[in-house]
């Protein structure tokens, strides 16, 4: 029986993890002299103190809730998918092939097109990792690092090879037509009648990361196949046992994780840019990791998590436009929450441990006679 009830776990372990970073990164600009809590206010209003900050913030949640959720579901099955920024990578590459080559009449179609390209190019470049593992027992950590090199440069030779129009010096593809332009969250709002202000930063793909959210929910918790990647990462032996089939499992999985991290690429490529670029990615295949671990692998965990590290990156952005404080420093804080919700997560947790089980043995002992 658990030591801890559920909402312990989920719940006090990340938070006292994330105010023991935030102690520690307030120390950090203490002693670079800087005021933390005049930093702290002005992340604050920087990040969700006005429509332009939440709508940053959501944009970069966006991009870490397709990271998170491609992280997460490999979790569940024990592999640890370190692919995810090649991954987005080719996704970009598939979203580009989708809105250069095909002339679509609206852009919600194209969106559709778009989202099947990103997630089959993410996909395929997780298959290979997981036939690796599968069949070759190539550890998955260390063929998903290769991969991501490997992305890069595959990304690099189709853009100046066959995306990058003839006579420009700016590595990048075309940029795509002015109808697969994507609504934001505000003109959408606005559209239906409800008055918003009006921000560019955030759109409707954010609302296809939640779906997302809902649907690997659904698939873990709600499916035969969900409980036999589940059986899968707690116990292979018992899995096989069971008739599950690990080489069919680790695929299928690595195949979900990719296709998630290729989505990502709707955002960054479609969304923001409106053309494939080099460094649309900016690390959210590696932010990912953090947030499924803050997240304890669970969609609901991976969305707030997501939306804390948003508030991070649009946050930090601001401190570094208007303080002395460096914009590496948002790294330190981050590799703070990771190492306290992550390596340190024992930390925390054996001592509620203790005090949940001492209450319990109050409790069943009754009052004294």
């Amino acid at each position: 029986m658990d030591v801890m009830p559920k909402w312990a776990e989920v719940v006090l372990v990340p938070l006292i993890s994330l105010i023991l970073a935030a102690l520690i990164s307030a120390l950090v600009i203490l002693a670079i002299g800087e005021d933390p809590i005049a930093a702290t206010k002005l992340m604050v209003e920087g990040a969700v103190g006005s429509v332009r900050g939440w709508g940053y913030t959501l944009y970069y949640a966006t991009n870490f809730i397709f990271t998170g959720l491609a992280v997460s579901v490999a979790f569940h099955a024990r592999l640890f998918n370190i692919g995810g920024e090649g991954q987005a990578m080719l996704g970009g590459l598939g979203v580009a092939m989708m809105l250069l080559f095909v002339d679509w009449p609206h852009w919600s179609i194209g969106l559709m097109a778009a989202t099947l390209g990103a997630a089959a190019f993410g996909a395929f470049w997780a298959l290979i990792p997981a036939y690796l593992q599968a069949k070759r027992g190539s550890h998955i950590v260390i063929t998903t690092i290769m991969f991501n090199f490997i992305a890069s440069a595959l990304l690099i030779y189709a853009i100046n090879e066959f995306l990058k129009p003839v006579g420009q010096s700016d590595p990048a593809s075309a940029r795509f037509a002015a109808s697969m332009d994507l609504p934001t969250l505000n003109s959408m709002l606005n559209a239906m009648g409800i008055k918003a202000s009006k921000d560019d930063s955030v759109n409707v793909t954010f609302l296809i990361s939640l779906v997302c959210a809902v649907g690997v929910w659904v698939l873990m918790w709600r499916t035969r196949l969900g409980y036999e990647i589940r059986a899968f990462g707690n116990s292979e032996s018992a899995a096989r046992y069971a008739g599950i089939n690990p080489v069919k499992i680790t695929i299928i999985t690595m195949l979900i994780s990719g296709g998630l991290a290729g989505l990502m690429a709707t955002n960054t490529v479609m969304g923001e840019s409106e053309k494939l670029i080099l460094n649309s990615t900016e690390g959210a295949g590696f932010i990912g990791i953090a947030v499924a671990l803050m997240g304890r692998s669970h969609p609901v965990g991976v969305v707030i998590a997501a939306i804390l590290f948003g508030f991070l990156y649009q946050g930090g952005a601001e401190l570094a436009l208007w303080t002395s404080i460096p914009r590496e420093l948002i790294v330190v804080i981050q590799a703070l929450v990771i190492l306290f919700t992550g390596a340190l997560d024992n930390m925390v947790r054996m001592p509620l441990e203790r005090i949940f089980l001492a209450a319990k043995l109050r409790k069943s002992a009754g009052p004294a006679e």
